[in-house]
């Protein structure tokens, strides 16, 4: 029986299905990538490096993510499929090798009003449950403690077949949580009516102040030829029943003018086609009179709780569920340990664990009743985290954008732990990142590039972080760049004096913030930077506040239209060939007449996903083939609009094409970073940095005297931090005041005044802890910031 030979030691061969751990990426074209073909091995950490538009999210997100959404998205039947975003496959040659892709992206969550950050996770589900099992009094079931559950009543007759046919009177009742007064809204909105019209005047002298309402329009016409009220006679001599009809009456259908009419009183019809909107897709015009005339109040009847009185009355040891949203999260968390209550103790041990990841990902300052829309997208990319950590599935591809946004260097090695937690319990994680802590703890690296826009899309390297710091590619070279402290710091040419700020969880907090110079706000996320900058400084004249909200726009919305570019050059381009500018605009007379300017086709195939297909006529260049005969220094409108910023600076900056109306913009979008962006790319493809250093650009015209940064160097590159820099000094120079919340270590040691708060987060924070010099911050390493600031800069 012991015949054993040399090859019975040999190990197993390995099982044929273990030996597909590569991702292979073959030919990618998505965007400006330049045919790149690389493997991403599986179950590892891989970063993908590179400067801003090297086209990392390109291979990243449009390329991987994109492709796996889309092959599980053919899984499902075709009348699924018809209720899902339609999604085209990537260009790209070969991908083998994918896995399940959980994309977790920067996007602002939901700005619904009822969506809270116990609603956007399992938080608010698992505590409902608890206070129905537990509550007293007992009031219902779960969706009598939600808010976005109304109570509802009806009663009448059914039918019950039973032997012989006989109608029943039955009623039915479903409580629900909802406040009745603001509907789960937790505030409630009042017209200002003097903003809506002056009383003064009559409707003849123009007494309505609504956009549209002038004399002569439309609207007008709707209210003066009703015959309810005497157009001649000023408002405030109205009867009674004249001014209820004015403002109040409910929709009556008329003739006004001869035509059949809906007539609608005043406040509800301005109320449903104003007030309905999301305020951000309003025209600045309707915003502005949107903001003058509404004003929103904490609803009086629920206290902002959202919830209604049955729910706020009952109660788990004297905490109603009210209470305990409103608690901070590692508050909460501590409350529910304490709880001890056998029937419901797994439970209690799946809500504690949730909680217990808010506070392991430094969220733990958040409270459940938060809105998701005033998240920033850094806390926004985490609590879509929290989802996935507890998460029972293995083997998924994890993709994150920049995960480290909006935290402070003492909470990057927290999301550092996560993101290898991820790893070990057996997925892909691919993550897009700049921050050399996260780079450091990567199993492999893809560095992107050499440069920009259409100088990038090819892979510089391949492999392990120690080989990235050795080779000569940009990332490598600025890996270890550390800035140095200013030796001599500006003076202050005055100061802004807060006094008494109570905003969210600051605590009475009194500061003077230096004018004149570049003053950096900083400290750990939720100690109270945003809401001392924004909740203190008053927005309005001289201020000019750039934040990382999303731009909203169509898919022919692109740089050169958010800017004001378009206009100088639809105008040149008029000039030089003698017609019109409005020939020289995709959305107006110029647009080709098969796409309708958008380039594209767009083919909706009923049951099944709609398909996207290249213009023929115009072949993508969204212009009609008689507008295209006219040039401006040689180039038609099309070329110009897919010229990178750099190219078309060049253009406009001399000779025949000389336009210095649009140089200036071009100059100004070349100083924040964006000289590859091409005029025409859609708003819709570029990242959060990007569009916040468009913001940016946009905004350098403003005649403003204080700029309030958030963040400028999110999505930044080491190497152009640099830059960044250098554009803070000029806007400074210039005579500037520029205040920065920021959490990157460059621009704190290159500040010359540091407001730091904390010193933790939620009610653990909202206090200066330091005011100074970076320098008397270093010396005096007495805060969390001046501890990294002081192991940045080496001293």
């Amino acid at each position: 029986m012991s015949r054993a030979t040399g090859t019975d030691t040999q190990p197993p061969a390995p099982h044929l299905a273990d030996s597909h751990d590569l991702i292979r990426v073959h030919g990618a074209r998505e965007n400006n990538l330049k045919d790149v073909s690389i493997e991403i091995p599986k179950r590892r950490l891989t970063v993908f490096t590179g400067v801003s538009g090297s086209g990392k999210s390109s291979l990243v997100f449009d390329t991987i993510a994109a492709e796996s959404q889309r092959l599980i998205n053919e899984t499902y039947s075709a009348f699924v499929q018809g209720f899902m975003p339609t999604l085209a496959r990537p260009e790209v040659d070969v991908l083998d090798g994918l896995t399940t892709v959980i994309a977790v992206d920067q996007q602002r969550m939901g700005g619904d009003p009822r969506s809270t950050v116990g609603t956007a996770t399992d938080a608010n589900a698992m505590l409902r449950i608890l206070f129905s099992r537990l509550g007293k009094p007992h009031i219902g079931s779960p969706g009598a403690y939600a808010f976005n559950v109304p109570s509802v009543r009806a009663s009448g007759a059914i039918t019950v077949e039973r032997g012989t046919t006989k109608a029943v009177k039955a009623t039915y009742s479903r409580t629900g949580g909802m406040c009745p007064r603001c509907e789960g809204r937790g505030t409630v909105s009042d017209l200002d009516l003097t903003q809506l019209y002056d009383d003064s005047k009559s409707l003849n002298e123009g007494a309505l102040n609504v956009p549209g309402y002038k004399p002569g329009g439309w609207n007008f016409r709707l209210y003066s030829g009703s015959g309810f009220f005497d157009v001649d006679k000023p408002i405030c001599k109205y009867t009674k029943r004249e001014l209820h009809d004015f403002l109040h009456r409910e929709p009556t259908r008329m003739k006004i003018e001869g035509i059949n009419m809906t007539y609608e009183g005043l406040i509800p019809r301005v109320r449903k086609s104003m007030l309905a909107k999301d305020r951000e897709a309003m025209q600045p015009h309707i915003r502005e009179f949107v903001d003058r005339a509404v004003t929103f109040t904490t609803c009086p009847e629920c206290d902002g709780t959202r919830l209604s009185e049955a729910a706020r009355s009952s109660k788990i040891q004297g905490i109603s569920i009210a209470d305990a949203c409103r608690l901070q999260v590692s508050d909460l968390a501590e409350w529910i340990r304490g709880l001890d209550e056998p029937s419901v103790a797994p439970l209690l041990t799946a809500l504690g664990e949730t909680l217990d990841s808010f506070v392991e990902i430094g969220l733990g300052y958040l409270s459940l009743d938060r809105p998701s829309g005033t998240l920033s997208g850094g806390e926004a990319q985490r609590v879509k985290m929290i989802r996935h950590l507890g998460s029972s599935l293995t083997d998924i591809t994890y993709v994150f954008d920049e995960p480290t946004i909006g935290l402070h260097p003492h909470d990057v090695q927290r999301m550092n732990d996560l993101l290898l937690r991820l790893r070990d319990k057996g997925n892909t994680v691919l993550v897009v990142e700049h921050k050399p802590e996260t780079i450091a703890i990567a199993d492999h690296v893809v560095d992107l590039g050499p440069g920009a826009g259409t100088a990038g899309g090819a892979v510089c390297f391949e492999g392990t972080v120690a080989g990235l710091r050795a080779g000569d590619t940009v990332t490598g070279r600025h890996l270890d760049d550390r800035a140095s402290l200013k030796e001599s710091v500006r003076k202050p040419t005055g100061t802004l004096e807060v006094r008494g700020a109570t905003a969210h969880n600051l605590r009475d907090v009194d500061v003077d913030i230096p004018l004149g110079v570049l003053c950096v706000v900083t400290g750990v996320a939720g100690s109270g930077k945003s809401s001392l900058i924004h909740g203190s400084i008053p927005a309005g004249a001289g201020v000019v506040a750039v934040d990382q909200a999303p731009i909203r726009g169509s898919r022919r919305s692109n740089p050169a239209t958010y800017t004001g570019l378009l206009d100088p050059i639809r105008k040149a381009f008029a000039k030089a060939n003698g017609v019109k500018p409005a020939l020289f605009s995709a959305n107006s007379e110029g647009a080709c007449p098969t796409c309708n300017g958008a380039g594209v086709i767009y083919t909706d195939l009923a049951m099944m996903a709609g398909v996207a297909t290249t213009c023929e006529e115009c072949e993508g260049k969204r212009f009609d083939a008689s507008v295209l005969e006219y040039h401006l220094g040689g180039r038609d409108i099309s070329e110009v609009l897919a010229m990178p910023v750099t190219e078309a600076e060049e253009f406009f900056g001399a000779g025949e094409a000389r336009t210095p109306a649009a140089h200036r913009i071009l100059e100004r979008l070349a100083d924040v970073g964006l000289g590859y962006l091409t005029l025409g790319q859609p708003l819709t493809t570029l990242s959060g940095g990007e569009r916040q250093r468009l913001k940016l650009a946009t905004h350098m015209a403003d005649k403003g005297g204080v700029y309030v940064l958030d963040e400028p160097t999110a999505g930044l590159h080491l190497a152009d931090v640099e830059q960044l820099l250098g554009l803070l000094d000029r806007l400074v120079d210039a005579g500037k005041s520029v205040i920065v919340v920021e959490h990157h270590q460059a621009v704190m040691a290159h500040a010359d005044w540091i407001v730091d708060l904390g010193p933790g987060a939620g009610h653990d924070g909202g206090r200066i802890v330091f005011e100074g010099t970076p320098a008397d911050l270093v010396a005096a390493r007495s805060t969390l910031t001046g501890e990294h600031l002081a192991a940045y800069v080496g001293s």
